[in-house]
């Protein structure tokens, strides 16, 4: 059968491609091999917050004390944790999916592989039978990052180490938990299994957490998880998996860790392998998608979106991508962009950053002035967080006197950094900012706070 587009994985930029152009009238197929929502609905994003509430929740009980309330013995219920968590992930996914097919949308529940470019378009097989598309969509998403290191298959094989997607599913707290890699993953992995009960070592290569965020906020996001004793071993290389422990090295010395389990976290890689890519010669960089600021590919009428190319492994930046890649299949003008693309990380307190950071505005040149105020100039903040040690930091453009990064930890920053996006979106200048009125009291006002003491 002919369709006007295939779209290989059901992944965020998947499903929300079908719906678009299924809502367009585009005869549209989906393959997905998996369960629909991707990593992201099923075995990341979505599974995981609902664990990190629970955290929050019990820590929040457990320190009660402080704000005039008296809590019995606190403890975290991971079976229950885990079966609401199912839930939740079993409610969405059936929801999506009815999306999908209410716009028109066929499901193939298959691998899709490309065999090759046909007169009409593109040959897609899927299960026994196979599909002919106009136009592509490659939106199969990524996979952990597993490194050469000794000892690692054989420890993955017998179940001491785990993926994250392995880790959200398991039935006991570990009592030693060791979680290689400390970037976004680690930490929330980390978050909750030290408010668990789990015993936490953060063995990380680099010198601080994060990955790329403020280095500020690394570091106040890194006291907070030492008071409440997660050890952090930074700029330590694993060297070798044994049968119960992580061995590392530091500063030239080989030190190990006990490990009841290992959390594998250094990464994700895109998912590029036996889709048949090669078959219509799609470019690859270093396994990701090649594709312009449309997202199209170097081949005619094949886009790709998500994960997979490599770009932002974000689910909220392949939702966009998807929208940029269907605008251009409907001859509707559209880029993407990524200067302004919002990140988060949802430990307890809630990181989260747009835009530059000082370093990388300083790398690229700019001349900027920065900003750091305390959260507690929200008196929102101040009332729900006795004793908050939370930071907005702010980066601006001298020249053109334009904001070019905000990065807060503390609660709600997931939730009001999309106006800080705005903002750096649409290229306001400082003095336009001023002018925008924040609800009173709330968290967000600390972004008009730290303009204001510029």
């Amino acid at each position: 059968m002919l369709y006007d587009l295939i779209v290989i994985g059901g992944g965020p930029a998947g499903y929300l491609a079908c719906e678009r152009t299924g809502h367009a009238g585009l005869n549209t197929l989906l393959i997905e091999k998996e369960h629909i929502g991707g990593v992201c609905l099923n075995k990341g994003c979505i599974p995981t917050k609902t664990l990190l509430y629970s955290a929050k929740l019990a820590d929040g009980a457990a320190n009660g004390k402080k704000y005039g309330v008296i809590a019995g013995d606190i403890k975290i219920d991971h079976k229950a944790v885990v079966k609401r968590k199912n839930k939740v992930v079993k409610k969405l996914t059936s929801g999506v999916r009815a999306a999908v097919k209410a716009n028109g949308v066929t499901i193939i529940d298959a691998m899709g592989y490309i065999n090759g470019k046909v007169s009409e378009g593109y040959e897609v097989k899927a299960g026994d039978d196979t599909f002919v598309g106009k136009r592509l969509l490659i939106a199969t998403g990524s996979l952990p990052a597993v490194p050469p290191i000794p000892g690692l298959k054989e420890a993955m094989a017998a179940s001491l180490v785990l993926t994250s997607k392995e880790m959200l599913d398991i039935e006991e707290v570990p009592q030693n938990l060791v979680v290689i890699g400390g970037g976004v993953i680690g930490l929330e992995m980390a978050s909750y299994f030290n408010s668990a009960g789990s015993n936490v070592n953060v063995v990380e290569m680099l010198d601080s957490i994060g990955g790329a965020i403020e280095s500020d906020i690394a570091s106040i996001l890194q006291k907070n998880y030492e008071k409440k004793g997660v050890n952090f071993n930074l700029g330590c290389k694993v060297s070798e998996i044994t049968k119960d422990a992580v061995v590392y090295e530091e500063n030239g010395e080989v030190k190990s860790i006990k490990a009841d389990k290992v959390l594998l976290s250094i990464g994700r890689r895109a998912n590029t392998k036996d889709l048949g890519l090669e078959n219509i010669g799609v470019e690859l960089d270093r396994g990701a998608v090649v594709v312009d600021e449309k997202c199209k590919t170097n081949i005619p009428q094949v886009y790709a979106a998500g994960d997979v190319n490599g770009k932002s492994m974000l689910a909220h930046t392949a939702y966009r991508e998807a929208e940029v890649a269907v605008n251009n299949m409907l001859a509707k003008k559209d880029i993407m962009r990524y200067e302004a693309v919002p990140g988060v990380i949802y430990t307890n307190p809630e990181i989260a950053g747009v835009g530059e950071t000082e370093a990388t505005a300083k790398e690229k040149g700019y001349d900027v002035t920065t900003k750091s105020v305390t959260m507690n100039y929200s008196g929102r903040y101040m009332a729900e967080n006795e004793g908050g040690d939370g930071i907005i930091k702010i980066v601006v453009d001298n020249k053109y006197n334009k904001l070019l990064g905000v990065h807060i930890i503390g609660n709600y920053a997931s939730e009001i950094i999309v106006s800080a996006g705005i903002m750096i979106e649409k290229e306001m200048t400082i003095d336009e900012i001023k002018e925008i009125v924040f609800p009173h009291p709330t968290v967000s006002e600390v972004i008009r706070e730290a303009i204001f003491q510029l």
